[in-house]
């Protein structure tokens, strides 16, 4: 399947959102709705896309590459942990648009791409205020999804600081929430979490078009070998049904490719967040089948010698985070001290970069994902539409009077507050 030029030239001129129309007014970009990214993989069924966490321009560009050439709607998106205020990356949340559409329309790239807020983490009451001012700055600055992310917080909280904040997110803007904390092996999400959050939202108007959930998912570099729960993920995704919220997958870095082709057919998955598993390859570490960094017997990564960066930039690296007591996960912390060390490399070793990413993404695609040709499904939906306003997928079915304030953290209360240890899985 193939987007026809008259209607690529449509969807360029009606389903580009208001903020991007702003910025890149004169751009071939189509840059879309966290939305229209869902309902094209929907469309296809059995399919989710990648999320793409661009932790530096060498993963966007491999990115955008492979779902070009796999004909795939995609997502681009950074956590506040990578891109927010205290970020660790250059790449963040007011910049990630303005380098996805340069790439877009230096490379010729038609897919549709949504540009995502993910994890964007409320911990404490004064985070609220915070967001409020921080939330439509980062649309101001072109982002068309957002996850907002209060999942840390006891679940009476998460569901209010969600309905205080959604207001703020645009109604044509694609919209994720979290339940459970996303801790790994312990204080795995349950169907009645996941009903309490999405029923009063509900109740409240409020229709997110992605629930991320605490289902045995480890972010990062992978520490168990128990992984992503695929029964548990697709029994709460039944019970959601009457909501038509569809599934986000975080921490797919640590899991196989068949668990992961699971959680594409045998769930409601549409949107499947990979961040360590790119960032390693752009940097050449040698990784297994499915994206996890190789350890040696001292727990130190192995660099390929003709992948990534040169060596004399890897030992840069290296003697920078032994430095610092870099190890393991930590090491995502050399992607800011080394952005412009990495941009500075000869021409081939930034090529090698961006094409090791490529083909990874490109295989996760096609043969894992389900995604391949579903850039037309997207392209169709903004048609069938006419707007970059897909609107809700849900109704209203949940009586507001239920879900007052006060009824809120009555019902919280009957339910489990132990969601597992403290971690950080921002990202």
């Amino acid at each position: 399947m193939t987007i026809a030029k008259a209607d690529f030239t449509r969807a360029l001129e009606i389903g580009r959102p208001p903020n991007i129309k702003k910025l890149f007014p004169n751009s071939q970009a189509l840059i879309v709705s966290g939305k229209v990214i869902d309902r094209a993989l929907m469309a296809k069924g059995k399919a989710m896309t990648m999320a793409a966490n661009g932790r530096n321009l060498f993963v966007i560009r491999g990115a955008l590459r492979a779902a070009q050439r796999a004909n795939a709607a995609l997502i681009i998106e950074i956590a506040k942990s990578e891109g927010g205020v205290n970020a660790y990356c250059a790449v963040n949340y007011w910049n990630i648009a303005r380098q996805v559409d340069a790439v877009m329309n230096e490379m010729g790239i038609t897919v549709p791409v949504a540009i995502h807020a993910d994890h964007y983490g409320i911990k404490k009451e004064a985070d609220i205020a915070t967001a409020k001012v921080e939330i439509p700055s980062m649309f101001d600055a072109g982002i068309t999804s957002i996850a907002i992310d209060a999942s840390h917080l006891p679940d009476d909280q998460n569901l209010l600081a969600n309905i205080e904040l959604a207001p703020l997110v645009p109604a044509w803007a694609g919209l994720e929430t979290e339940v459970g904390e996303i801790k790994g092996k312990e204080g795995l999400s349950t169907v009645e979490d996941a009903l309490f959050l999405i029923q009063g939202l509900n109740a409240h108007g409020i229709f997110p078009d992605w629930i991320a959930l605490n289902n045995g998912t480890t972010h990062g570099i992978e520490a168990s070998d128990q992984g992503i729960q695929v029964e548990l993920t697709a029994e709460i995704h039944a019970a959601l049904a009457p909501y038509k919220i569809s599934g986000a997958q975080h921490g797919t870095s640590g899991n196989s490719s068949e668990r992961l082709r699971r959680i594409a057919q045998e769930t409601h998955t549409t949107k499947a967040n990979v961040a360590t598993a790119l960032q390693m390859l752009s940097w050449g570490v040698e990784v297994n089948d499915y994206g996890n960094a190789i350890l040696d017997a001292d727990g130190n990564f192995k660099k390929l010698p003709d992948a990534g960066v040169s060596d004399e930039v890897w030992q840069e690296m290296v003697a920078y985070a032994a430095k610092q007591g870099w190890k393991g996960g930590n090491y995502k912390k050399l992607n800011l001290p080394f952005e412009n060390r990495l941009h500075a490399q000869p021409a081939e070793i930034r090529e090698r970069m961006v094409q090791r990413v490529e083909d990874f993404v490109y295989w996760m695609l096609n043969e894992v994902m389900g995604a391949s040709d579903t850039a037309p499904l997207a392209v169709e939906a903004i048609l069938q539409t006419g707007s970059h306003d897909l609107g809700p997928k849900a109704s209203r079915i949940e009586d507001p009077a239920e879900w007052t304030k006060e009824k809120i953290v009555a019902r919280a209360a009957t339910l489990t507050s132990d969601k597992g240890p403290a971690g950080d899985f921002d990202d």
